[in-house]
């Protein structure tokens, strides 16, 4: 079949104008007439990007009050909780104190009555403290606004760029909507455990894990690294210097092009030769949408993987979803990806989810120092258990290489939840192991006050452990659901009726979008932690679409650093027992911290990398959900200069971020 040639594309790959270049397709005119268009079209791109501006700001602002107000309220509502407790107990004082008086002074209500008293007026100590800390944080950061709005109004700086053709939002809630509906209701209800792969759930879970890559798609993938690696796409792009729309536009299409024809040339040579001279790539659609998707898959399953190839995919992805450039290409670059339930429900073969052999032919094998003949007994239990599952439900219509292929992607499932959850289980179990909510011991006080050593937040050791207790809990919840969570991200990144605008966050430009599928998903997740612990220390506010997390992409990077900083912590704390045998080691360890270095090195982690510091403001850092993570992040910056540090050298700690 003979292709025939893209008028449209054409104009717009041979055009060679930068600014105010007119849409491909249309017919040029007079050079007078042309200019005066031109003029008039700069003209009005800079009123829209002004009402942009003032839209996205408006936003941002609006955004802010509304967070402050949230943190106010809860921190209302703390201190609510906090004076019905001194009531009670000064209830109690005077009851004691009118027992006391009714009987003699040798009585043992005289005893009770003086420990009761001291005990309030500590409490009211630390509140009074509390109070002052948090009225001198919000006099500072008052101050350092006015300081920076001063600033600002000195030095203006248009910092935002139209990126995207406007939508109504009533579209974009509506295919929110739509996406969300197919994603089933979390049982809020369920208590989380150490092992939640039950065959319970296996249905559910795999509607978002990912097909593991054949050979053939591993070919593609490798054809698309090395695309990506070369690509400067973002750089080109994502910049301030366009004049108009239509320019930036042109200059997506060319690079969007380059790319895809590079993919053709390096796959097939006579193809790509025709692809060059014809310019029609819907021929070779399906290439280019398994070439991507391929490349999604993979990065989902190997998050250390793609680093940088993978935000170039994604913000190509974005921008070849908008009309203008689906127009000229005439297909779409974006499919959904290939899961493991839609493999099975093509092959009609659901029942093979709920068979409780599943569990057994996935499960993920820990040595843990157990005896070698104990492994290999798990191991031949698991290939007994997957050979049964085969010879049980393979057929016509779902081969055996076809079933391996979804068992192994589960297994690789298992294997992300043994390095990503298992970390936060561990930190978890040392933090109820090491320490008591209610029974500080002498030096390791989990207390922190505001002002102090960096910390945002003053609370007392009970406070602080529930504090710490929590964000651990909702982290693990967040990496039990990374695959779902990662596949409802992509869902709002490459929605065609989800718009986005380039701002200068202060971290850099960047792609500043709504992500109301992983919004649902992450309040879910919230109230069910909520729930299971019953009371809630400091904000519950989720940053999304605003210059702390910009979108769905940032916010997916964010928490895959969660195992990257509690895995060196986990292997360190693990290994002092070992490296304390040798003699000399023990006894710097013992000249250094004492006999109980494990727990000091555990009680300054959960002290200061939940301190709410790393930013000067709560809007940015603080106890909101995001800004637990940020605390982490901080205490991990600084872990040179812990006193602990050469211990982690000995330990074999080379960095929280590894080598990938």
């Amino acid at each position: 079949m003979v292709s025939l040639p893209n008028p449209g594309l054409n104009d717009a790959l041979d055009s060679q104008e930068q600014t105010g270049a007119l849409l491909p397709g249309r017919q040029h005119v007079a050079l007078d007439s042309k200019d005066q268009q031109a003029a008039g079209s700069h003209d009005y791109y800079e009123e829209h990007m002004a009402r942009l501006t003032a839209e996205g700001e408006a936003v941002d602002y609006s955004r802010q009050l509304t967070v402050a107000q949230e943190q106010l309220a809860e921190y209302a509502a703390q201190k609510e909780e906090d004076a019905a407790g001194y009531l009670q107990q000064a209830q109690s004082l005077e009851r004691l104190l009118t027992s006391w008086l009714k009987s003699n002074d040798n009585s043992p209500a005289r005893a009770q009555l003086q420990a009761a008293s001291h005990d309030l007026c500590q409490k009211l100590a630390e509140e009074a403290g509390e109070a002052k800390n948090f009225a001198a944080q919000q006099k500072a950061d008052v101050e350092r606004a006015k300081r920076t709005s001063s600033q600002a109004d000195l030095a203006p700086m248009q910092d935002e760029e139209d990126v995207k053709r406007p939508r109504e939002e009533n579209g974009h809630a509506q295919e929110a909507s739509t996406a969300m509906s197919q994603e089933e209701e979390e049982d809020t209800d369920s208590q989380p455990t150490a092992s939640t792969s039950g065959s319970n759930n296996f249905l559910e879970r795999a509607k978002y894990i990912p097909l593991r890559l054949q050979l053939e798609e591993r070919r593609l993938l490798r054809l698309l690294e090395a695309a990506l690696s070369v690509s400067e796409y973002t750089d080109k792009v994502d910049v301030l210097s366009w004049k108009s729309k239509t320019s930036r536009i042109h200059a997506q299409i060319k690079d969007i092009c380059a790319i895809l024809s590079g993919l053709v040339v390096a796959q097939d040579y006579k193809k790509g030769q025709q692809l060059v001279r014809d310019r029609n790539f819907q021929d070779n659609a399906e290439f280019f949408q398994n070439c991507f998707e391929a490349g999604r898959r993979f990065k989902i399953m190997n998050p250390d993987k793609m680093r940088s190839e993978y935000g170039k995919l994604v913000y190509l992805l974005m921008d070849s979803s908008d009309d203008h450039v689906q127009n000229l290409l005439e297909f779409k670059c974006v499919r959904p990806l290939r899961t493991v339930y839609t493999l099975l429900e093509e092959c009609n073969g659901l029942a093979v989810l709920q068979d409780p052999l599943v569990e057994a032919a996935t499960a993920e094998i820990v040595a843990g120092g157990r005896p070698r003949p104990e492994i290999q007994r798990d191991i031949r239990r698991k290939e007994k258990a997957r050979e049964a599952l085969v010879q049980r439900y393979s057929s016509n219509r779902l081969p055996e290489e076809s079933l391996l292929q979804c068992l192994y992607s589960i297994s690789d499932n298992n294997s992300f939840l043994l390095f990503n959850r298992d970390p936060v289980d561990r930190m978890i179990a040392y933090l109820q192991h090491y320490f008591q909510p209610n029974q500080v011991e002498q030096g390791f006080s989990l207390g922190i006050s505001g002002g102090f050593e960096g910390a945002r937040l003053t609370h007392n050791h009970q406070r602080q452990y529930n504090y710490a207790l929590q964000s651990l809990t909702l982290w693990r919840e967040i990496s039990h659901d990374m695959f779902k969570l990662w596949c409802l991200a992509e869902t709002d990144l490459l929605s065609e009726s989800n718009s986005y605008r380039l701002t200068n966050t202060g971290q850099g430009l960047n792609r500043v979008q709504q992500a109301p599928g992983v919004s649902r998903a992450m309040h879910n997740i919230l109230y069910k932690c909520q729930k299971q612990i019953g009371h809630w220390v400091g904000s519950s506010v989720i940053h999304l679409g605003d210059h702390n997390v910009p979108n769905a992409l940032m916010f997916i990077d964010k928490y895959t650093q969660v195992p990257r900083i509690l895995n060196p912590v986990v292997l360190v704390v693990d290994a002092l027992p070992d490296l304390c045998k040798d003699a000399q080691v023990r006894a710097y360890v013992d000249s250094a911290f004492g006999s109980v270095e494990q727990k000091s090195i555990l009680a300054d982690f959960f002290k200061h990398a939940f301190d709410g510091g790393g930013a000067d403001n709560f809007f940015d850092a603080g106890s909101c959900i995001d800004g637990r993570l940020t605390s982490a992040w901080n205490w991990s910056s600084k872990i040179e200069k812990k006193p602990y540090y050469n211990i982690f050298k000995m330990a074999g700690f080379v960095g929280f971020d590894g080598r990938f």
